[in-house]
């Protein structure tokens, strides 16, 4: 291992504080059950080697491009100087083909993060890995061993194709469009008029009861492996397993469960959360959750992973020996939206929505959606998300549920709010804040020290997974100084969700939906962190190229 060379090079013992490692940036391939498809590589794998290091650690990390393109690294949810971060064009320029870049900081956080690419569409072609920081203090939890679950949404198409088949016709990946079958099937449960009455609300809202995700045809992976090939974490009857799950997806939400063992969630986005115990974890894309499990029984049990649109799932297997394999649940029945997914009832379906075409829902969004939360839907009230069906009867985790195992330091109530509608045009494929993309936006400009509400309101029907570079969000759920810290926050569709933000980082910071395709499309801002007194900071500040501003470096 490289970092034993570096600290027997400089005479220290390996628990120094001091890490580096070397990672090359490479073409390559992965291999899948039915052979291999070219892939972006790291150190010749995808996803990418694992990183291990220490709280108070100090590190150096060289990255080295081989492509022949720019490529940049991001260190997501960690902690460290906007230098550092790996944002072409708002942290540096991007590492040029041929050039290493070494990236410095320090660690002080523990927990589960991931790092991936920041540049083109390069994270989908395998530019993922995950970052374990192990705490410098005994954690609050016991386990006897420990997995890392790195769940990811490959495709063969190369994602630029992808984007562009969205852009000519939003709906080229939906293949669960309703059929004339459905249709009888609703008029011999509802009515000719009640049904009739569906079809045009959604037909004037220009949407699909369908549109739950975007982007098909993927296949689902857990830590580089497809579900033929099996993924087993080995246990012996009785321990304590502890598993490092990661949303590591360009696009898909899972439903995560493991059929006949509770879910015991420790950790949120690496912090630690007071135990809460579960059968089903819905993950937005690029969260992470820490769950430990003790398999008492000396069988193989499923990991599954569905994705939310019920289009197929990754798989994996706990086992107590190699070759064993639990059988895979089928796929539970894909979900429709419905009017109170979209925060409406169907009283209010029926007002003239020619103003929505398009997704455009500006009127819709602006109400108080907490109240209008779909009836017996308790995941509205908590704000996570599409509710995932019942497993039978068995209970799902919700933002609610999250406490911090120790209350925030300095916590209070905000200086001031700002309010960022989410929105997009699903018909021309345009994502954006406050209907401004990327391109054409002014940065957010915080000061240093000051406490900022941000109120998400979403004005769309899809979720998206907000991430804040550079600085926690406190998730506010009623639970005060217990509010979680995460990096990402999912917001459902039509409703509105809040966070406190502690502005304790200088610099120039990405602000965006983690979603690849909307990201890409314009759901961007640069957020600029000042001096309390206004003065000037000299920022990085390249401009990205006109061409490239809409999704070169995002």
């Amino acid at each position: 291992m490289r970092r034993l060379l570096f600290c027997a090079l400089l005479g220290l013992s390996l628990g120094a504080q001091a890490g580096r490692y070397e990672l090359v940036i490479d073409e390559g391939e992965v291999r899948f059950s039915d052979g291999s498809r070219p892939a972006l590589t790291i150190n010749g794998q995808s996803p990418a080697p694992e990183l291990r290091f220490q709280e108070g650690e100090t590190v150096e990390i060289a990255v080295t491009n081989k492509l022949d393109r720019m490529t940049a690294l991001h260190w997501h949810g960690i902690i460290l100087p906007y230098t550092q971060d790996g944002v072409p064009g708002i942290s540096f320029p991007g590492i040029a083909p041929g050039d290493t870049f070494t990236y410095r900081f320090t660690l002080n956080q523990s927990g589960t993060y991931w790092y991936h690419a920041h540049a083109d569409f390069q994270e989908q072609e395998g530019l993922y890995g995950p970052l374990i920081i192990e705490p410098k203090a005994r954690e609050p939890y016991r386990y006897d061993r420990e997995y890392t679950v790195l769940l990811f949404d490959w495709q063969d198409e190369k994602p630029e194709r992808t984007l562009a088949n969205l852009k000519k016709q939003a709906d080229y990946y939906n293949d669960q469009q309703q059929t004339l079958g459905d249709f009888f099937r609703d008029v011999a449960r509802d009515g000719l008029g009640a049904t009739v009455k569906d079809r045009w609300d959604w037909g004037n809202m220009r949407m699909a009861k369908t549109d739950i995700a975007d982007v098909g045809g993927f296949r689902f992976l857990v830590n580089g492996r497809d579900a033929e090939q099996n993924w087993t974490g080995l246990f012996k009857p009785g321990e304590r397993v502890r598993l490092r799950i990661i949303n590591g997806s360009g696009m898909s939400y899972f439903d995560l469960r493991i059929p006949g063992l509770p879910l015991t969630v420790v950790q949120a986005d690496g912090n630690d959360v007071q135990p809460v115990v579960v059968d089903q974890l819905r993950m937005a894309v690029a969260e992470t959750y820490d769950v430990i499990v003790q398999p008492k029984e000396g069988r193989a049990y499923a990991l599954v992973a569905e994705s939310m649109d019920r289009r197929g799932q990754a798989l994996a297997t706990l086992a107590p020996r190699d070759g064993m394999r639990a059988e895979a649940p089928p796929l539970r029945a894909p979900r429709l939206l419905s009017m109170g997914d979209m925060g409406m009832s169907h009283d209010m379906a029926g007002m003239d929505h020619g103003s929505m075409a398009g997704m455009d829902h500006s009127q819709m969004a602006g109400m108080d959606h907490s109240a209008m939360a779909p009836a017996g839907n308790p995941d509205y009230a908590a704000g996570s998300g599409v509710a995932p069906e019942p497993v039978d009867g068995g209970r799902v985790l919700v933002y609610g549920d999250l406490k911090a195992m120790r209350p925030a330091a300095g916590y209070r109530a905000p200086d001031r709010t700002i309010e960022m509608k989410l929105t997009g045009n699903m018909e021309r494929y345009f994502w954006s804040f406050d209907g401004v993309k990327y391109s054409e936006a002014e940065p957010i400009r915080l000061k240093y020290g000051e406490r900022v509400r941000f109120r998400f309101v979403n004005q769309t029907m899809m979720n998206h997974p907000m991430h804040l570079h550079g600085m926690w969000m406190q998730l506010d759920k009623g639970n005060g100084r217990f509010n979680p810290l995460k990096h990402v926050v999912n917001v459902a569709p039509g409703q509105s969700l809040e966070v406190d933000v502690p502005v304790d980082a200088m610099g120039e910071w990405a602000f965006h939906c983690h979603l690849i395709y909307h990201m890409a499309s314009g759901m961007f801002r640069k957020i600029v962190v000042e001096a309390a007194d206004g003065s000037a900071q000299p920022f990085y500040n390249a401009q990205p190229a006109a061409k490239e501003s809409e999704h070169a470096h995002h």
